[in-house]
């Protein structure tokens, strides 16, 4: 008897033929049947004659399954005994309450992402190195590139390819040389003929961030490219979505972006984004999340098939400020994935502050949002960038963006919303018909000495001073009526008032 636990990956092997080309000149798939609902999915060729088939169950108790295909062996039946969730597996993450995530059990999903765009193509030391770093508990969002990317900090080949072929020479060539999207003339790839290695690596990473309970934001189209996968045909492209959605879609942490940047992947139009979307919506089994995420001009977030908007600030200044009217104009949740990071280079959308950063998540999460981290220190010996290749993380933000973490799951409901309050702060306020009963009141770069609160005299307001830097939480007492919480004239200071009831 084959059993999995519900919400966990089953995987089907069998052996078929692997003369011709497998990739496209064979079918398989499979059929999984319960009480509550039937699943065909499709499968995809793994190399060296090996097909596989992946499913993830959404019910306890028993499947009856059924393999199918066009050559001798593809034919199997059988069943499958699905158990109960294990400890942490709440299932996949979704919309709840229009704005904000809950996974599948329904339990809150509060998104502190961050981006690493090729760690899965690095060497095996720097891989280790960033699952070292994530062990620490700061993200549970990751977005990264299935295809390998070309940009400055990130010019050397990744350790793999996604097709059989060969790839330009750039030996003798210097960083000076590269653009992006570069001269494409000296790649001889077939794009009929997916390297299974190298899905294997991203599949790989996707498996690591489950065991971690972080999300996977799989990033399936970008521009930064020397390699040719950013100007494919659309039946090209057509051919390894399908393959992305054949191996991956069965890992609950997936999400697809459909790209970084569209706006610069000046070879693909408004009509094949959306052809994207539409194969996705139709072969995705299982409903994961979708955005897609701009360089200057938003997409049209209202399009039905965007289940969350993914943004990258349009204004030097003002971005994530903007959380509310964006709430309101597309009426789903707004994660900031990119809002600048944390580091030392010469790029602008790189040098920030640590303590910007955390207060630029600050703001996002008390509107009713959620944002991105990202790390880009300079490293003169290896030149590893946390933002594209993972490795050693050597900021100051990440270990207060777990403590917002903290700070937002102790929140009643599934998230926030801006609330009211004075010109100088920004008020988050449980999303809920009835928010009444608690609220973090932030001050950002202002530094007050102290707070004066108006309550009702007949109801009784606990008082805590947090630290957002310092990432302390201060008991200040228990109040009603007209009240002082005294602070200490600091920056990143927030105070939150909890009614006591009972």
């Amino acid at each position: 008897m084959q059993t999995v636990n519900k919400w966990d990956l089953f995987e089907l092997t069998v052996t078929g033929p692997a003369t011709g080309n497998p990739f496209t000149e064979r079918h398989f798939g499979a059929a999984f049947t319960h009480n509550r609902e039937t699943v065909s999915v499709e499968g995809f060729y793994d190399g060296e004659g090996v097909y596989k088939v992946r499913f993830m169950p959404s019910w306890e108790g028993v499947y009856t399954y059924r393999t199918f295909g066009d050559f001798a062996g593809a034919e199997t039946a059988g069943t499958l005994t699905v158990g109960p969730a294990g400890p942490g597996n709440h299932g996949p993450v979704r919309v709840a309450n229009e704005h904000h995530f809950a996974y599948e059990d329904g339990t809150p999903y509060y998104s502190v992402g961050t981006t690493c765009y090729v760690w899965p193509h690095q060497p095996d030391e720097v891989i280790a190195q960033t699952l070292q770093e994530l062990d620490r508990g700061y993200f549970n969002k990751m977005r990264f590139c299935v295809f390998p990317k070309h940009y400055i900090h990130n010019f050397r080949d990744p350790q793999t390819f996604p097709y059989e072929g060969t790839p330009v020479d750039n030996a003798g060539l210097s960083e000076e040389t590269f653009t992006y999207q570069a001269d494409l003339s000296g790649n001889h790839w077939d794009f009929t003929r997916f390297c299974p290695e190298h899905f294997r690596r991203v599949e790989r990473a996707i498996q690591a961030l489950l065991e971690r309970n972080i999300q996977a934001d799989l990033i399936l189209f970008h521009p930064y490219d020397r390699w040719g996968f950013s100007c494919m045909t659309r039946e090209q492209d057509d051919l390894y979505l399908r393959y992305c959605i054949a191996r991956f879609a069965a890992y609950r942490n997936v999400w697809w972006s459909l790209a970084n940047e569209y706006d610069l992947l000046v070879t693909k139009t408004l009509a094949d984004w959306e052809h994207t979307a539409a194969l996705i919506c139709a072969e995705d089994p299982y409903a994961h999340l979708r955005s897609i995420h701009n360089c200057m001009a938003f997409y049209d977030h209202a399009r039905p098939w965007i289940t969350h908007a993914s943004l990258q600030r349009q204004d030097l200044y003002r971005h994530v400020e903007f959380t509310d009217e964006y709430r309101t104009r597309w009426s789903k949740p707004i994660v900031w994935d990119e809002i600048a990071y944390e580091g030392n280079i010469d790029m602008g959308w790189g040098n920030i502050s640590g303590q910007e950063l955390v207060r630029r998540f600050w703001e996002a999460s008390l509107r009713g949002g959620y944002a991105g981290h990202g790390e880009t220190f300079l490293d003169p010996e290896n030149d590893i960038l946390w933002w594209s290749h993972g490795g050693t993380l050597h900021g100051e933000s990440p270990a207060r963006i777990r403590f917002l973490h903290r700070i937002l799951s102790e929140t009643p409901g599934l998230g926030l919303k801006r609330g009211a309050g004075a010109f100088d702060e920004t008020v988050g306020v449980p999303d809920t018909v009835m928010p009444q009963g608690m609220e973090i009141h932030y001050y950002g770069f202002g530094r007050p000495s102290f707070r004066d609160f108006i309550k009702p005299a007949e109801e009784q307001w606990k008082a805590e001073v947090i630290d957002t830097w310092e990432m302390t939480v201060t008991d200040a007492g228990v109040h009603s009526g007209k009240f002082r919480v005294p602070l200490p004239g600091k920056e990143y200071m927030a105070v939150r008032l909890t009614r006591v009831t009972g």
